[in-house]
C-alpha cells in the first residue's frame, strides 16, 4: 500500500494568556478556546465545509474538567462539526499537540480520512501542571527515576550540570535575544495574522484577547541577571530564561495532497517524517536531540538541509545544548526561531507544538526558496518529538502544488 502525501493548509491559534487570575482566559473554558480555533480554520478556508472534516484530534496534558471528556469529540460537536465527525484526545505533555497532528496525518496517509483538524490546548490556570497527578510511589521508592524528573526546572539545572560550559550568562543572553526577536515580529505584524481574536469575559468586563500576554520587550541582560534561581541555590535557571505558565490553543488544518488539489486549496507544506524518542526523565530537555537524529535517519536529511528550525524554548539551556549538538551558531543562529520562542510567547504545553508548525508555515510563505524545516520539542518525563516539513512554495520542488 502506498502512503499518501499529507499537507498542511492552514494554522491558527488563540492569543497566549498568562495562567492564573491575571490572565485574560481565567474565566474562559479550555474547550471554548479549541472551538474558536476550529471555527477560525474553517472560516479562513471556506472551500472546506464542516461535513468534510473526518477527524478532530487534540492534545491536552491535563485531561480533566474543561479539558476532559474526550476533548476531540466534544469540541467537534461544540464547534458545529456534524455528528459524523469523530474525535479523540492524546497526552504527550508538551508534545501533545504535535502528537495529535502526526496521529491525524497518519490517518490521512493511510487513507482512513481525507481532511482532519488537529492541535493542542492547555489552560494552565485551571489545570496547573501535575496538580491532579498521582505518580506511582514505585518511581521514587525503587529509584526508577530521580525525584528531579517531576520538577521541570530541576531537569534544566541537571542539563547545566551535564554541560558546564553552558553558563547562566549564556542562557540569559539567549533568553534576551528571544524576547527581542519576538518584540520585532510583533512590531512588524507577523504574529497578529496567526492569532484568532477571541472575545472573553474577565473580572474587569468583556475584552478581546488578540495579543500574547507573556512577551517582555523591555527585557535586558541587566534585568535578567538579578532574577532568583528557584530550583537550586546559586543555580542557573530563572523565570527569565525559561518559558512561562500560560493558557492557549492552536490547531492546523490537514488533508491529503489529492484532496487539496480537488478542492482548489493551497497546500502550504508537506509532512516528510516524524519521530519520538525517550531520554532519562531527569534530563528531559535533552529529548529533541535523539528525536531529531532519529527523524534525520528515517528521512535521509540532515541539519544542513533545514532552512528553518522551530525549537520549543522550554528552557534556554535546553536550546543551547541542542544548538551545540547540531553545530548551530551559538548564541544566535538565524535559522532558529526567527520570530522568537516560548521564552517570549509562553508555553501552554500541548498548544506549543502546533504553534511551531504554524510559525513554520509563515517562514515558508515568506521564503519560497527554503525547502525543509524542522519542528521539535522536549517533553516532560523524558521524551523528545521532532517532525520535518517540506515547503510547497519552494522553487523547483517536485511536490509543489501550483494551484
Amino acid at each position: 500500500m502506498k502512503l499518501r502525501d499529507v499537507v498542511v493548509v492552514d494554522g491558527v491559534r488563540t492569543a497566549f494568556g498568562r495562567a492564573g487570575e491575571k490572565g485574560f482566559f481565567w474565566l474562559t473554558r479550555a474547550d471554548d478556546m479549541v472551538v474558536k480555533v476550529i471555527r477560525e480554520l474553517l472560516r479562513r478556508n471556506p472551500q472546506v465545509t464542516p461535513a468534510m472534516v473526518e477527524e478532530n484530534a487534540w492534545g491536552a496534558t491535563s485531561q480533566e474538567g474543561d479539558q476532559g471528556m474526550t476533548l476531540g469529540r466534544t469540541s467537534a460537536l461544540l464547534a458545529g462539526l456534524p455528528p459524523s465527525c469523530p474525535g479523540f484526545s492524546v497526552d504527550r505533555m508538551c508534545a501533545g499537540g504535535l502528537t495529535a497532528i502526526t496521529c491525524a496525518a497518519s490517518e490521512i496517509a493511510l487513507g482512513v480520512c481525507d481532511v482532519a483538524i488537529a492541535g493542542g490546548v492547555e489552560h494552565m490556570g485551571h489545570h496547573p501542571i501535575g496538580a491532579a497527578a498521582d505518580p506511582n510511589p514505585r518511581f521514587l521508592a525503587e529509584k526508577l527515576v530521580s525525584g528531579d524528573a517531576l520538577v521541570m526546572g530541576k531537569t534544566a539545572e541537571n542539563l547545566h550540570d551535564m554541560f558546564p560550559e553552558i553558563t547562566r550568562e549564556m542562557a540569559d543572553a539567549y533568553a534576551c535575544h528571544s524576547q527581542k526577536k519576538t518584540a520585532h515580529a510583533i512590531q512588524e505584524g507577523k504574529i497578529r495574522k496567526m492569532i484568532a481574536p477571541m472575545t472573553v469575559y474577565t473580572r474587569e468586563g468583556w475584552t478581546v484577547a488578540d495579543r500574547d500576554q507573556q512577551p517582555r520587550p523591555e527585557t535586558t541582560l541587566e534585568t535578567l541577571k538579578d532574577l532568583k534561581t528557584p530550583f537550586r541555590v546559586q543555580g542557573r535557571v530563572t523565570a527569565g530564561n525559561a518559558s512561562g505558565l500560560n493558557d492557549g490553543a492552536c490547531g492546523v488544518l490537514l488533508m491529503s495532497a489529492d484532496k487539496a488539489r480537488e478542492l482548489g486549496v493551497k497546500a502550504r507544506m508537506r509532512l516528510v517524517g516524524y519521530a519520538y524518542a525517550g531520554v532519562p526523565p531527569e534530563i528531559m530537555g535533552y529529548g529533541p536531540i535523539p528525536a531529531t537524529h532519529k527523524v534525520f535517519a528515517q528521512t535521509g536529511l540532515s541539519m544542513e538541509d533545514m532552512s528553518f528550525i522551530e525549537l520549543n524554548e522550554a528552557f534556554a539551556v535546553q536550546c543551547l545544548v541542542f544548538m551545540k549538538e547540531f553545530g548551530l551558531e551559538i548564541p544566535h543562529d538565524p535559522r532558529l526561531n526567527p520570530l522568537g520562542g516560548a521564552i517570549a510567547f509562553g508555553h501552554p504545553l500541548a498548544a506549543s507544538g502546533p504553534r511551531l508548525v504554524t510559525h513554520l508555515l509563515h517562514h515558508f510563505a515568506d521564503s519560497p526558496q527554503a525547502r525543509y524545516g524542522l519542528t521539535t520539542l522536549c517533553v516532560g518525563v523524558g521524551q523528545g518529538a521532532s517532525a520535518i516539513w517540506e515547503n510547497l512554495y519552494a522553487h523547483g520542488n517536485p511536490s509543489r502544488n501550483d494551484q
